[in-house]
């Protein structure tokens, strides 16, 4: 590898290097110093048993995620009605708005909806997509707050411990709302907390696996998603009025936060990259000795930035790199690479909420929808994973975006009567198929393009631009019929497109600092 010359590396320290207390106290005693991604592939397994464990009960964070997202579909769903005084109510109508008050009843009663608890009908039918939306504008702003939070002193555990225990209590508040505006408020904060939810699973669950492991094992990060809409669909179909149904969905977060949470290990990157150099060793020699392997005395671990600038190994004078935003957009090619993630991002989020949402207009069993949509999702990701070292995911990335806006495409061609809304559903399922495999890949995509000192500012950044495209997804929706549908395939025509602009990340090391992306990029482009 061709290393960049001392005049820029001297550049690239002051562009992003600030002074902070030492992090490596146990430098001169070092027999070996190694990164991250090496001493995983070297001493203590790319992904053993400690991986196992803490992916899977990491990940557990998406089923709740799914839950708290999700419920809406059922919670804001219109019930069915009949009439109950013929003179005054058309039986062969398709909507109530006209009818005369008392001449018609919900079938299964005020409580099993919001909608038909504070008839947010006819006129006050634009209130169902606004609450929808402002939990996702809630989200939003979580994902920007818990992107910050998790990458600074709060870090990514306990930050996921915050999320976990405000879901909780947002979710059973907003079960006992006594008035519309009431519930809006407590779903937007809900969806301030469950914004920071995705980004700190998906990193606690997938930073301390080994390179060549990572793609195979961040793919299947999302059946939890998935499993967690099965999950809702059960609870849904089992308990139908919509206060008991937030609460049944608002208490596993509580159980993951006491029993679950614990388990779990802090990131040793985020350790690292903190100067906490003592604790990143601790958990490397938990993951060694868990895995059955030996990590030697005097093994330490290195900094990349360190390992493409040997002077820098040499400094007495070490640095910390600030995780912000401000160190992020200081980078040109950083700030390009944000810039396509967050469009992508926001894109990708209109096509998979606003699908999602849509069963609602496919006039089809509301459980049955949900819950082909959900097991739609699944072998996208088993084939996602298959295809991830094959073509990469630049080619997972703009064949999933085409896939679901050619499915999204021919929706819009169908009418939404007789035989034809079967066919619609099914390029719906197509579509939501499409984009989960684009999540799936998605996220690993970010955690790959972003060094771990930035890492959750930029994957926070994305996130919000998911959560303002799942806003807009229920203003979509409200569209119905072939207009719904052809958003969608524009959207994905259109971030099929920009993921041309990104680099292929497979198998490539994670990156640490601002420094070692830009020395390894530079190293990459000369050598």
């Amino acid at each position: 590898m061709t290393m960049t010359s001392t005049s820029s590396q001297v550049e690239l320290q002051e562009q992003y290097l600030h002074p902070l207390p030492t992090i490596e106290p146990t430098v001169e005693s070092a027999t070996e110093r190694l990164t991250i991604d090496d001493m995983l592939g070297k001493y203590c397994g790319e992904f053993g048993a400690w991986q196992w464990k803490n992916f899977v009960l990491a990940n557990l964070g998406w089923t709740l995620e799914a839950l708290h997202t999700m419920i809406v579909i059922f919670a804001d769903h219109q019930p069915r009605w009949r009439c109950i005084n013929p003179t005054d109510c058309n039986v062969a109508a398709t909507s109530v708005c006209g009818m005369k008050p008392g001449s018609w009843e919900w079938v299964e009663g005020r409580r099993s909806s919001t909608v038909a608890e504070w008839s947010l009908i006819c006129g006050d039918k634009y209130k169902v997509g606004l609450a929808q939306s402002m939990f996702f504008l809630g989200c939003m702003m979580g994902s920007a707050l818990f992107g910050y939070l998790s990458n600074s002193t709060l870090g990514r555990k306990r930050s996921l411990a915050l999320v976990s225990s405000l879901n909780s209590i947002f979710g059973l508040l907003t079960a006992a709302s006594p008035y519309y505006w009431t519930y809006v408020l407590l779903r937007s904060l809900t969806g301030i907390s469950t914004g920071g939810n995705a980004v700190c699973a998906f990193v606690l669950a997938t930073e301390p696996i080994g390179p060549t492991k990572r793609g195979a094992a961040g793919m299947s990060s999302f059946y939890f998603f998935a499993g967690g809409i099965v999950i809702l669909s059960g609870m849904a179909y089992t308990i139908h009025p919509w206060r008991e149904l937030y609460i049944a969905s608002s208490i596993p977060s509580l159980v993951f936060l006491l029993a679950v949470l614990p388990f779990i290990s802090e990131s040793p990157r985020w350790y690292l990259v903190q100067g906490k150099i003592d604790e990143a060793m601790k958990v490397m020699k938990s993951i060694a000795k868990c895995n059955g392997k030996h990590l030697p005395e005097g093994v330490i671990l290195l900094l990349d930035r360190e390992a493409f600038n040997k002077d820098d190994q040499r400094s007495e004078l070490k640095h910390v790199e600030k995780g912000n935003l401000a160190t992020l957009l200081r980078s040109p090619l950083a700030r390009i690479r944000l810039l396509v993630a967050i469009a992508i991002s926001f894109l990708g989020a209109v096509i998979y909420y606003g699908l999602s949402l849509n069963v609602v207009n496919l006039e089809t069993n509301l459980y049955l929808s949900v819950l082909l949509n959900a097991v739609a999702e699944t072998p996208a990701f088993a084939i996602t994973a298959v295809l991830l070292s094959r073509v990469g995911r630049k080619g997972i990335g703009i064949g999933t975006f085409w896939f679901s806006g050619g499915f999204s495409f021919i929706g819009s061609l169908m009418k939404s009567h007789g035989k034809w809304k079967v066919a619609r559903m099914v390029c719906g399922i197509m579509g939501v198929f499409g984009m989960a495999g684009n999540y799936n890949l998605l996220f690993l995509y970010l955690e790959e393009l972003f060094p771990t000192v930035v890492r959750n500012v930029a994957m926070g950044a994305a996130t919000s631009a998911i959560q303002t495209g799942a806003a807009l997804a229920p203003f979509v929706v409200v569209l119905g019929g072939g207009s719904a549908f052809g958003v969608f395939a524009v959207c994905g025509i259109l971030g099929g497109i920009l993921v041309f602009f990104l680099p292929e990340t497979h198998n490539k090391s994670l990156y640490d600092t601002m420094a070692g992306l830009e020395y390894g990029e530079r190293s990459c482009i000369s050598g």
